[in-house]
């Protein structure tokens, strides 16, 4: 019997060598979800009678803000130690958080958002110490764009002289957020321009973040990975930065908006807290 003449190759699954191996994008963790707040048992709490009106408070501006009308307060200051740890129990931290600082100034403001969407906490700091604190009930708590407001200035002072190295689309950007600015009207859809999927540079970026200024908003919300937001020095303009969970820039936008949606609890949101919250207070009117 004679050599087959052709070399016999195996074929099928497990018979070929892999040369590259393949490099997938890591996909996002550590999604923030709702998790219901770890309560006492009800007979531990029938003291706290003051915490209880608090939650009857706010479960009622939840009504108010999912029909539409604006966000109140109701002022902690009064409670007693005791009172304020149960509200710090069921309220918890929720993905998104705020800074305001004054200019010249140690006083500072902290908002945290609870495990309830729309439900804010706000603290004012002075030198570190806590000079007030309330719960604000709406989608986005009222200071945020007052201060937003404030920070606007409406006199435009173009770049004098050369522009820096490497900076080439950045000034036609201005120039469009600015037109865009000063078109804006209650009511009227984002304009949104991402830097991500355009050719600019970094010294393009740093030279618009130079013109447009920055305020004494920050905000952060945290989801999949990180969304940064700051108020910037000209109306209705805000810098919305998203990050993946390693930090890593995955999208760069200029919004001109009167609030980034992204910051702000929808009225669906509103709704579903009103829920959990009333489910809250049927366990604790227990005791």
């Amino acid at each position: 019997m004679k050599a087959f003449p052709i070399p016999v190759v195996a074929l099928g699954p497990g018979t070929q060598t892999e040369e590259e191996t393949l490099d997938y994008l890591p996909m996002p963790k550590d999604m923030d979800t709702y998790r219901a707040p770890i309560l006492p048992e009800p007979e531990e709490i029938a003291d706290r009678a003051a915490a209880r009106e608090v939650l009857v408070a706010v479960l009622g501006l939840l009504d108010q803000a999912a029909a539409g009308q604006s966000g109140r307060q109701v002022n902690l200051r009064a409670l007693a130690p005791e009172d304020l740890q149960l509200l710090n129990q069921v309220l918890g931290e929720g993905e998104a958080s705020a800074l305001v600082r004054e200019d010249g100034s140690s006083l500072e403001v902290r908002i945290q958002e609870s495990v309830f969407a729309g439900v804010w906490r706000v603290m004012s700091f002075k030198d570190g110490v806590r000079v007030d604190d309330a719960i604000e009930v709406g989608p986005v708590p009222g200071l945020l764009q007052m201060v937003a407001e404030e920070d606007a200035e409406r006199v435009y002072r173009p770049w004098s002289g050369p522009l820096p190295p490497n900076v080439l689309n950045a000034p036609m950007l201005v120039e469009e957020i600015r037109d865009q600015v000063a078109r804006w009207q209650p009511g009227r859809d984002p304009h949104v321009v991402n830097l991500t999927l355009l050719p600019v540079s970094p010294e393009d970026i740093a030279y618009l973040d130079h013109q447009l200024g920055t305020g004494r908003v920050l905000m952060l919300s945290r989801g999949y990975g990180n969304c940064r937001i700051t108020n910037t020095r000209l109306p209705h303009c805000w810098r919305v930065v998203y990050y993946n969970s390693m930090d890593a820039v995955i999208l760069n936008t200029v919004e001109v908006v009167d609030m980034p949606e992204v910051a702000m609890a929808a009225p669906e949101d509103l709704r579903d807290s009103h829920e959990r919250l009333s489910d809250v207070l049927g366990y604790l009117e227990q005791s």
